[in-house]
């Protein structure tokens, strides 16, 4: 065999090479760019950014604090869109779970009973969106659009009339201790809510790589036939996936409530949009089969830096198309890095 036929026939393979490590570091120079422009920019316009640049350690632990929601709820996020679905519902959940925590505390709830309820209102938001899709087979872009609204009129339903949210008055003050869970410095000027993120974000990477639930995932959604013709319940193994989804979106709201000290039935508009930005840079495929709950971490924060970033260099009104640009790019890269493998 000549060299030139053993040339062209190491040069797919060199292709997929270079392709395989673009899609493993890339993650990591989009992150360090950003940082790095907006490291340049004037960040005095901003209030949590006034005493210091972007990388002045005030400014890390501030970006890290508002980052706790979506570093909450993208991991499960991660895993849905793995098994080949997606929950749009995910922020009207985060919103509802803000409301009905801070309803709770507003009237004289304690912490722990407060906390419990959420939860288990995320395992019932879970629950039917998992109903939806599983049992009556309803598209799951459809489903999830019907119960993104449902649980937004809700969560508007409670807040009382005139009102933007659910907040202390005169006559009755939202007690102080609200702000504890993700205002409150536990370690290194970070509060507890960050810490169970990251405990969340370590449960899932373990479930991924290591446990059923991630190889069953990743077999539903390379696959949903020849996954139910070698055993796999589809069906129960996708629900648990949106009742998981639930439950970490009420975890999210409750820590956005905190942080607020108010339930907002708005807090969590958006949402749905930053967690498919992240899940997609991380190269989680849209169509399910593969992904990674570490990488969309990185991207989690990527949206939480430009999202700040922005603030000091755009109009408000120009941030949203910014962030329908990131998306945009965020679509193009996962379809460049995933083709491959689904052209294999």
């Amino acid at each position: 065999m000549s060299s030139t036929t053993q040339g062209s026939m190491r040069a797919p393979e060199r292709s997929e090479a270079l392709r395989a490590n673009i899609k493993k570091f890339y993650i990591y120079v989009v992150l360090l760019l950003i940082v790095a422009v907006f490291s340049v920019v004037k960040l005095g316009q901003v209030e949590m950014f006034g005493r210091g640049h972007f990388l002045s350690p005030d400014s890390i632990v501030n970006l890290l604090r508002i980052a706790v929601p979506i570093m909450t709820v993208s991991g499960a996020f991660t895993l849905l869109m793995i098994s080949g679905y997606i929950d749009l519902s995910v922020g009207s959940a985060m919103s509802l779970s803000a409301v009905v925590f801070a309803w709770m505390i507003l009237n004289g709830f304690a912490f722990l009973p407060a906390f419990v309820i959420t939860m288990a209102l995320g395992v019932v938001l879970g629950l039917l969106n998992g109903a939806l899709v599983m049992r009556l087979r309803i598209t799951p872009v459809i489903a999830t659009l019907v119960t993104l609204n449902l649980f937004k009129g809700i969560a508007l339903l409670i807040v009382p009339h005139g009102l933007s949210g659910i907040k202390g008055s005169a006559a009755q003050p939202m007690p102080a201790w609200i702000n504890n869970y993700a205002r409150q410095d536990v370690l290194i000027g970070l509060p507890l809510a960050f810490f169970v993120a990251l405990l969340v974000i370590a449960i899932l990477v373990v479930v991924q790589r290591e446990m059923i639930l991630g190889k069953y995932s990743v077999a539903i959604g390379g696959n949903r036939i020849a996954a139910e013709l070698s055993g796999i319940n589809v069906v129960k193994y996708v629900w648990l996936l949106y009742i998981i989804v639930g439950t970490f979106a009420a975890l999210a709201g409750m820590a956005r409530a905190s942080y607020m000290s108010l339930g907002d039935p708005l807090s969590g508009d958006g949402m749905e949009t930053d967690c498919i930005i992240a899940v997609l840079l991380g190269g989680t495929a849209f169509t399910g089969g593969e992904g990674s709950v570490a990488k969309t971490i990185i991207g989690a924060l990527i949206i939480m830096c430009v999202t700040t970033g922005l603030m000091t260099v755009i109009p408000a009104y120009w941030q949203t198309v910014a962030k329908g640009s990131v998306l945009l790019v965020a679509v193009a890269l996962n379809h460049v890095l995933v083709r491959g493998k689904a052209q294999a």
